[in-house]
């Protein structure tokens, strides 16, 4: 069941461009890898290509971590779990596609052999220091 997410995590999620750690499962282990998200109405939005697309394929249940840091000093942390769902949409796919890349100052259609994913939140947890 998704979650409301809190104003403020949303805020610190939508704040600047920054990369998220994704962590699926493969063989029952934990896989994680960087990639760039973006964030809007209750969902996180990646492309991903390789193990990472494969794992949530076979398995959808998904987290996912952000953290701030200043010279090696943590600011503040967003962490999430919830369930990815492939986007098989052309129209949809391209648009996830643009709305990330322009978050990180990127060509719209750079990358565009990625996988455009949703995934919605069910937990999330926020912290600032």
């Amino acid at each position: 069941m998704a979650e409301t997410v809190p104003d403020r995590a949303a805020t610190l999620l939508t704040s600047e461009p920054l990369v998220a750690h994704l962590a699926t499962v493969h063989d029952d282990r934990p896989h994680v890898a960087p990639l760039w998200y973006n964030y809007r109405d209750g969902v996180i939005e990646i492309t991903t290509t390789g193990r990472k697309l494969e794992n949530l394929r076979q398995n959808p249940h998904v987290a996912l971590s952000v953290q701030k840091a200043e010279n090696g000093e943590p600011r503040w942390g967003v962490t999430l779990q919830g369930t990815a769902r492939v986007i098989e949409d052309e129209e949809a796919g391209k648009a996830i596609l643009h709305r990330i890349n322009r978050r990180y100052g990127a060509d719209e259609d750079a990358w565009s052999e990625n996988t455009p994913v949703e995934i919605t939140v069910e937990s999330i947890d926020h912290w600032e220091y």
